[in-house]
């Protein structure tokens, strides 16, 4: 057997830190092209795995019904960041907040762990100008159910933004900051739950919790439940539903996915007019992101939310699956 020269340990050695510091600091504007964007970043899927495997934990961590509240409403608090900012906002542009309100939603998307808020723009714009073609990373037609669903952003490629879609978003530096250090603001999430479920079994036994519970469901389970939501609206619906308007690729709307993913189920509706804050058109599809922007908008919080025009709405050839 060859064994291996010390200088190529080391390179591979070094090659395995800088990977694993990318998890703590990526700095995406600094990253070459890689000469095989489709090869999967092999140390990028360890802290994918172990999130799913931290789930298991909840066969000794136990539950109670405090737990369960909180990892629902961090589910849907985070879901909305992510919906209602990460991508109708930050990406779509499809209403406007002052920059403290972006700065605080975007570090509550951060806590969904998809990264930070310009990466994720970056690829949601990449995706709607090639939807369902080849140059689509995520297209079910051309990549398989596996890839869409999340392969797509464990590979070189996936990692490495178009910065040059997003420069809107690149001056400000507070938003390069959580891209930068996407982790950081997880991690202090999951910390944060740890020490309140401490506090609360010292000073509020009754409510049956503690540390561990809380981070195991509070955080573990509830992000990865969210991730999975979040991806089926890649991988499921431009495969399941129905096809109301005729667009360039095969996006559908599914009234049960928009149901988990707060209104972004009717995707179909969303690729006929991307630059809508509303993505159920009609009153009978629940779009429960857009409800919550309107109350950000009473209270001041948001503005200027843009609609679809009623004669861009019900002005379409209809396509059918």
């Amino acid at each position: 057997m060859e064994s291996i020269a010390p200088q190529e340990r080391d390179e591979g050695a070094l090659r395995w830190l800088k990977a694993i510091g990318r998890w703590f600091a990526a700095d995406h504007a600094q990253l070459p092209a890689p000469e095989r964007p489709d090869a999967v970043e092999w140390a990028r899927i360890v802290p994918f795995i172990l999130m799913h495997a931290a789930c298991l934990g909840v066969v000794w961590v136990g539950v109670s019904p405090f737990a369960l509240a909180v990892a629902a409403t961090l589910y849907v608090v985070r879901m909305f960041a992510v919906t209602g900012f990460y991508h109708r906002y930050f990406s779509h542009r499809t209403f406007q907040a002052s920059r403290p309100v972006q700065f605080v939603f975007g570090l509550l998307g951060a806590t969904a762990v998809q990264r930070g808020p310009i990466w994720w723009a970056a690829h949601h714009r990449h995706h709607h100008a090639h939807s369902d073609r080849p140059e689509d990373p995520h297209s079910p037609l051309h990549r398989g159910f596996l890839t869409s669903h999340m392969g797509w952003f464990l590979t070189k490629g996936g990692f490495r933004p178009d910065l040059r879609r997003v420069r809107d978003l690149m001056q400000f530096p507070e938003l390069r900051w959580l891209d930068r250090f996407d982790i950081a603001v997880p991690v202090a999430l999951a910390v944060g739950l740890f020490l309140a479920g401490e506090w609360l079994e010292a000073n509020r036994p009754a409510l049956g919790t503690d540390g561990w519970q809380l981070l195991v469901w509070g955080f573990f389970v509830s992000t990865v439940v969210l991730y999975h939501a979040t991806y089926t609206i890649n991988s499921l619906c431009h495969v399941f539903g129905s096809r109301r308007y005729a667009t360039r690729d095969q996006s559908r709307n599914n009234a049960w996915l928009a149901l988990v993913t707060l209104g972004e189920g009717w995707h179909n509706n969303h690729h006929y007019y991307p630059t809508s804050v509303r993505q159920g058109f009609y009153w009978w599809e629940i779009d429960l992101t857009y409800y919550g922007l309107r109350l950000l908008a009473l209270l001041g919080l948001v503005r200027r939310l843009k609609p679809i025009p009623l004669a861009v709405r019900d002005a379409r050839p209809e396509a059918r699956p």
